[in-house]
């Protein structure tokens, strides 16, 4: 598979291309040990000159602001930078207390 890869947090942070998900990678082992789903996000972005957002508008940028422990995406075609906040959920997909 194609990666674009950036480390946080000890782990290797890898958006799959063409895919609205990012892998979270055990830099030891390159065991994916979850997931990052960010399919939403297309639903949020301002529209361009009112055109629809077109299919090949993918998620392919993450960012890492160390000092501030801030996390950004955006994507091809995107008109948004988006800054992320993570919520652990288990597999059923409800959120952990």
């Amino acid at each position: 598979a194609d990666l674009l890869a950036l480390t946080v947090g000890g782990e290797v942070w890898a958006n799959v291309l063409e895919r609205d998900c990012i892998a979270r990678i055990n830099p030891e082992t390159g065991v994916v040990v979850g997931w990052i789903m960010l399919g939403g996000l297309r639903d949020r972005m301002d529209p361009v000159a009112g055109r629809p957002v077109r299919r090949d508008a993918v998620l392919n940028g993450i960012a890492y602001d160390a000092e501030k422990d801030r996390v950004f995406v955006t994507g091809k075609l995107w008109s948004n930078l988006f800054e992320i906040r993570l919520e652990e959920v288990d597999q059923a997909g409800s959120i952990n207390d």
